[in-house]
C-alpha cells in the first residue's frame, strides 16, 4: 500500500526538518501542541514519525536554554518565527543527538530554503557551524540556562526556592507515561505481569494502588487490552484524586471541568454514585469523555455529560460532592506538555484566576451542607493554588478545610502541593472543602 496516498503534497515535499519547522511556528503562533500534533505526525512518513516527534518536543522543551545560546549570535534582531524555529531545532540537533553534525546542519539550512527563507539560510549555516568550532561553550550555555521563559522562572523562584533547582532540573525533561487499572476489570498485579509476560518495561508507581509506569516508549493503542477498557493513561498524582474524597457511593457527584473525563472514569470505576453528572464547555473535548465510557465499559453508570459553562450552570439539585479540576496554567504538566513554556504568558496567571475564583462562587452553593468541594489544579503557582483557597476562606465562613491525612505532598496553609520534583509524577494541588452550616 502506498503510505504517501492520504498525505498533503505540499507538505509532503518539504523535508523533515522543514515539517517540523512548520509546526513549531506554529505553536509561536499561539497553537497548541495537543491540537495540533496528531495531524502533522499523520502527514510524516511512519519511518520518519520517532523523529519527528522526538526533534518538535526536544526542541520545544529545550526553547528558552537554545534560545539564550542563539540570540547572541544574531547581530541584527530578526523578527521570524520560522527563521528562530530553524536555529533552535538545528542547535537541538547537535547539543542533544547523535546525528551527524553535518547531516544535521545540511538538512536544517535545506529545510529553510525550502521554506522560501533562503534569504536566512547564510546565517543558519553560520551559527550551527559555530557551534561545531565551540561546542563546549555553547553546549555549556545551553546545559547551565534554566530552560523557562523569565516570568515563570521568577514565579517559580519565589514560590518554591528550596525545591527552585530540582523544579529547573525536571522541567527540562519529559516524564514517563502512567497507567491506571481498571478495578472493575482487573488489578495492578494481573494487569503488571500480563505486560510483563509481553516483554514491556513496567513497575508499579508508589502513591496510587492503580498506578503502573511505562519505562519504555511504547505505543498505548497496542497494549494488551485496550480496546477491552482494562486501563487508561492518567498521571498518578491525578490519579490520587479518587483517594482523598469521601464515599461517594448512591451520592449526587458533580465533576466540572471533567474532560476529557480522567477523573469522570475514575470514579466510576472506584464507586457507584447515584447520578455522576460530567460538566464542561467544550463539545470536542465531551466527546472524549464518551468516548473514554464506552471504551472502559461504564456506560452503564448513572452517568450524565453536560455542555454548559461552570461559570453560570445551575444544577437542579444540590451535590454530595463536586469535583473542580479548575482551569489553570498546566504549569504542572510541562514535561509532557512543552508547549506551555511557550503558549503562557504571565499576563495570563491573573485572568486564570479570577475564572477560578468565579467558577468556585457558582459552584459552592451547589454542595449540600456536609458535602465536600474538591479543588484541583495542575499548577505550581501559588497564585492558583494556596493563595486562591486563602481569598476563599476568607469569604466563605461555612467552608470548612478536610486535611488531609496522606504520606504525600508539601502542606500549605490550605491543601497539599505535589511538585514535578522526581522522575515520576506532575504537578498537583489538591484541597478538600467540607460545607459547615
Amino acid at each position: 500500500m502506498n503510505q504517501n496516498k492520504h498525505l498533503s503534497p505540499t507538505y509532503q515535499s518539504l523535508n523533515l526538518r522543514a515539517q517540523v519547522i512548520v509546526l513549531i511556528s506554529k505553536i509561536q503562533d499561539g497553537e497548541s501542541l495537543s491540537t495540533q500534533l496528531d495531524q502533522h505526525l499523520n502527514q510524516v512518513l511512519d519511518k520518519d514519525k520517532a523523529l519527528f516527534h522526538e526533534l518538535t518536543l526536544g526542541t520545544l522543551r529545550q526553547w528558552y536554554a537554545l534560545k539564550s545560546a542563539c540570540l547572541p549570535l544574531i547581530k541584527t534582531p530578526i523578527d521570524n518565527h520560522m527563521l528562530h524555529a530553524a536555529l533552535h531545532l538545528g542547535l537541538y540537533q547537535l547539543i542533544y543527538t547523535r546525528i551527524p553534525a553535518h547531516a544535521a546542519i545540511s538538512e536544517t539550512v535545506n529545510a529553510v530554503k525550502q521554506l522560501k527563507l533562503g534569504q536566512f539560510s547564510a546565517l543558519v549555516n553560520a551559527i550551527l557551524r559555530q557551534y561545531t568550532r565551540t561546542p563546549e561553550e555553547l553546549g555549556s550555555t545551553v546545559h547551565q540556562a534554566h530552560a523557562l521563559p523569565s516570568w515563570l522562572y521568577k514565579r517559580l523562584k519565589n514560590n518554591w526556592p528550596e525545591y527552585l533547582d530540582d523544579l529547573i532540573s525536571q522541567l527540562k525533561k519529559s516524564s514517563s507515561i502512567t497507567l491506571r487499572v481498571n478495578v472493575r476489570k482487573t488489578d495492578r498485579t494481573a494487569y503488571l505481569t500480563e505486560l510483563q509476560q509481553q516483554n514491556i518495561d513496567v513497575s508499579c508507581s508508589q502513591l496510587s494502588e492503580q498506578a503502573i509506569q511505562l519505562n519504555e516508549a511504547v505505543s498505548i493503542k497496542s497494549l494488551p487490552s485496550f480496546n477491552q477498557g482494562l486501563f487508561s493513561v492518567q498521571d498518578e498524582h491525578a490519579q490520587l484524586c479518587a483517594d482523598i474524597i469521601p464515599n461517594i457511593n448512591d451520592k449526587i457527584v458533580i465533576d466540572a471541568c471533567a474532560a476529557p473525563g480522567g477523573k469522570t472514569t475514575h470514579l466510576l470505576e472506584r464507586y457507584t454514585p447515584r447520578q455522576l453528572i460530567a460538566l464542561d464547555n467544550s463539545s470536542s473535548r465531551l466527546l472524549k469523555i464518551q468516548e473514554n465510557l464506552q471504551r472502559l465499559q461504564l456506560t452503564h453508570q448513572h452517568c450524565q455529560i453536560i455542555c454548559k459553562d461552570a461559570t453560570t450552570w445551575k444544577s437542579d439539585q444540590q451535590a454530595d460532592l463536586i469535583l473542580l479540576d479548575a482551569p489553570c496554567s498546566a504549569t504542572g504538566v510541562i514535561r509532557k506538555h512543552p508547549d506551555i513554556k511557550l503558549l503562557r504568558k504571565s499576563s495570563d496567571i491573573e485572568t486564570i484566576v479570577s475564572l477560578q475564583h468565579d467558577i468556585l462562587e457558582n459552584l459552592w452553593p451547589q454542595v449540600k451542607i456536609g458535602g465536600h468541594l474538591l479543588y484541583i489544579t495542575c499548577s505550581i503557582l501559588k497564585a492558583e493554588n494556596e493563595n486562591q483557597m486563602i481569598s476563599f476562606f476568607s469569604k466563605h465562613k461555612d467552608a470548612q478545610e478536610e486535611v488531609l491525612n496522606v504520606s504525600w505532598g508539601i502542606k500549605q496553609k490550605y491543601g497539599i502541593q505535589l511538585l514535578p520534583i522526581k522522575d515520576v509524577g506532575d504537578g498537583f494541588y489538591y484541597c478538600l472543602i467540607k460545607k459547615v452550616a
